[in-house]
């Protein structure tokens, strides 16, 4: 079989798309031919890192996706699981790291576009969004220019399509200088037995274009997602998508009611890939063939090739199989909508991919084989090395100057100016904005959902299986402090070049950590994203596997909360003393060091200890919940305080019980006369806890018989870095 090729396949052309020679031999002698330029780029979509996972396949199939709540797990689009009722939970969260890079704005934009379709085309209203944001240091030239982009472009898509964005993350390190990152989460409420999937079923059925034209933008976008930059991120402009957020609210509206309708057997978003990964994985999954007529999709630009328009990624777009009964009444529903709505192809008993442009066949490939078997490979991977235990961290020079410093250093600070370009609130239902351990958002009655996402990366770089394993446990952590119980996770996990067995190695120790976590604490994972490839000139990224954590509250009038209630109310810290300084936040931000091992996670104590608190919370004992991480039980303390504005009497205590961040501890309040009765309760369940100090009515902060400072003081530090790095005042 020929097919028209006027462009010759040379190596150039195959290494500008992203496939290694062997790859390339291994398409050849699977179509048994030379390919056309349209299916070298099919190709070229459906086998790199982005789309095939053919780095991190072998070790993500090791890990726990299966819990009595999990409706659907890692396939789909985006996860599901019961949370009673009729109710379903469909969740995800996806990377756009190198567009956001590139371009800030519209790359984060459209990750947050892209993200909120993988939960809508579940058959999902989006009722949440988070995300989780790491940045290059502050004093780089570009970093502000780049928080500016990306916080705008998610609060500008996020705020106009009209889903509340409700906490994250934002952290900055010069390891992502060259190579920021952009995790967007969303999650929908759906009825647990209306959920769609992107199985192709039945043939000869229509295929259908729907949403918005197709353009040149984001071409060859998900084979940038898959290699590593150099220093000419900047010319890579063009393969970064526009989002608008206006027409993705019409789709999604569209979307919803077409599927009330009876209309939709199957359905797939236009992510990554296009065209092109949604037709073959649709009908892959389906084991059926599909044919589409490219003379058929609505475009925006003349003259569009068919290469161009198989692997566009422009934005707000989805591709269905429709019930042909059904074809007038969807017509009727996206012409309503002011969306496209164009048949451009159908399913067959084929198992064949066949592209047909101005009258000829452009492509003719094996739809299973370019869906399911892209190369796989099993990584050379080394153990890391591990960090000495540090057993003699000097306490500080001045440890009130040290308190004002870590309050106000860049990862600690108050994220207000980021979260207040955000609409938390739109929707009406969420019951807990972003600065407390988790957002809130209420489904119906007094049931709500508790969202969180975490992940310490420099805890990963020093020990990735204890890394991993601390990511679970302080999401698990924050959804038990606001009273939730903890569900399920997706993840996103973002490391350097694959290619690399100490980059491999961190990404196999890290996986098997959360994989320990997960199973420890009944916390599946349903859903995820992997990002590799992120470094520039060589230099990767510290490894960053974010987890995304969902968690059921059952009565909201027993939902905790960070701020102090009531002054003489008794502080506890449940989970035993700190002490644990390798890889703080004291040991970086007053000592200026990076070392040591980071603290161990015992994850029976983690589920022993979260379990209890869970429980005080529902028994209305508690009046304030917090988790002890970052900066250890003072910065936990003066957190809870300005939550308040009532202040806190501490009992003496050394540098590393004030700084350490040892795991699985909490740190609560109750009223004073029944402190010890909690106490001791605790112990008999073999959990750690002892009273140490009191919430008072003075402003202040005071730890024995030591520094006092007030909350204006600590306000100060803790509001002010922020808005004065974003308006160039430092």
């Amino acid at each position: 079989m020929t097919l028209p090729n006027d462009i010759k396949i040379t190596p150039e052309l195959v290494k500008s798309h992203g496939l290694k020679p062997e790859e390339y031999a291994r398409f050849v002698k699977l179509i048994g031919r030379e390919p056309t330029l349209t299916e070298l780029g099919i190709c070229s979509a459906m086998w790199n890192e982005h789309c095939s996972y053919k780095s991190s396949k072998k070790w993500l199939k090791t890990m726990p996706t299966k819990g009595p709540r999990v409706i659907q797990g890692p396939g789909e689009n985006a996860g599901v699981i019961d949370i009673g009722d009729g109710d379903a939970i469909v969740f995800k969260m996806e990377s756009h790291n190198h567009p956001s890079f590139i371009e800030p704005y519209q790359g984060a934009a459209t990750g947050v576009g892209g993200i909120l379709r993988d939960v809508f085309t579940m058959g999902a209203r989006p009722i949440a969004a988070m995300n989780a944001l790491r940045f290059g240091a502050p004093t780089h030239p570009k970093t502000r220019h780049i928080v500016s982009g990306v916080v705008h472009g998610i609060g500008g898509y996020g705020n106009s399509f009209g889903v509340p964005t409700i906490g994250g993350e934002v952290n900055f390190h010069p390891r992502y200088n060259g190579n920021i990152l952009v995790n967007a989460m969303a999650v929908g409420l759906a009825r647990a037995d209306s959920i769609f999937y992107s199985k192709a079923r039945g043939v000869g059925l229509p295929v259908v274009y729907l949403g918005a034209k197709t353009g040149r933008d984001g071409i060859h976008g998900a084979t940038m997602a898959s290699a590593e930059f150099d220093g000419k991120a900047e010319e890579k402009r063009p393969t970064v998508q526009v989002g608008d957020p206006f027409t993705e609210k019409c789709l999604l509206e569209a979307c919803l009611e077409l599927m009330a309708s009876g209309a939709v057997i199957a359905i797939q978003d236009m992510g990554a890939a296009g065209l092109t990964s949604s037709a073959v994985e649709m009908g892959a999954k389906g084991d059926l063939g599909i044919e589409l007529d490219l003379d058929r999709v609505p475009c925006r630009e003349d003259g569009m090739t068919a290469y161009e328009m198989k692997l566009s990624e422009s934005q707000e777009r989805m591709l269905m199989v429709l019930d042909p009964a059904r074809e007038k009444e969807a017509a009727a529903i996206f012409r309503k909508w002011d969306l496209d709505f164009a048949i451009v192809g159908k399913t067959t008993d084929t198992l064949r991919f066949v592209i047909r442009h101005q009258g000829e066949v452009m492509a003719d490939l094996p739809i299973k084989q370019m869906a399911d078997q892209a190369p796989e490979y099993d990584r050379p991977w080394v153990e890391p090395a591990k960090q000495p235990v540090l057993s003699d961290v000097p306490p500080p020079d001045d440890l009130r100057a040290a308190i004002l410093k870590i309050v106000g250093a860049p990862d600690m600070c108050s994220r207000r100016w980021v979260w207040e370009q955000y609409d938390s609130l739109i929707g009406a239902n969420t019951a807990q904005i972003p600065g407390g351990d988790a957002g809130v958002v209420r489904i119906r009655g007094n049931k709500a959902i508790a969202v969180s996402t975490d992940v310490t990366p420099r805890y990963v770089e020093a020990d990735p299986f204890e890394g991993g394993k601390q990511a679970v446990a302080e999401c698990w952590r924050n959804l038990t402090a606001v009273g939730a119980d903890p569900i399920a996770i997706t993840d996103n996990l973002n490391f350097g070049n694959p290619e690399r067995p100490e980059i491999m190695g961190q990404f196999v120790r890290a996986v098997q950590g959360l994989s320990a976590a997960c199973t420890a604490l009944d916390f599946p994972i349903v859903s995820g994203n992997v990002s590799l490839y992120n470094e520039t000139n060589g230099q990767a990224i510290l490894p960053t596997p974010a987890i995304g954590g969902i968690g059921l509250i059952p009565d909201l009038t027993r939902m905790a909360t960070i701020a102090f209630k009531a002054a003489g109310e008794a502080i506890i810290l449940v989970g035993g003393p700190g002490g644990h300084l390798g890889q703080s936040i004291y040991l970086r931000d007053v000592l200026g060091r990076e070392d040591g091992a980071p603290p161990p996670v015992d994850l029976a104590a983690e589920k022993r200890h979260g379990d209890e608190v869970r429980k005080l919370i529902r028994a209305g004992t508690l009046s304030a919940v917090h988790d002890v991480s970052d900066g250890g039980l003072i910065v936990a303390a003066i957190e809870m305080a300005l939550a308040s504005g009532l202040g806190a009497s501490l009992m003496a205590m050394t540098h590393a019980q004030l700084f350490g961040e040892d795991q699985a501890r909490y740190l609560v309040t109750a009223a004073g006369d029944k402190a010890e009765a909690i106490c001791a309760d605790l112990r008999a369940a073999g959990v750690p806890a002892e009273r140490i100090g009191s919430v008072s009515q003075a402003a202040t902060l005071k730890i024995g018989d030591g520094p006092s400072i007030s909350l204006g003081e600590l306000r100060s530090a803790h509001e002010g870095w922020f808005p004065a790095f974003m308006a160039g005042e430092l």
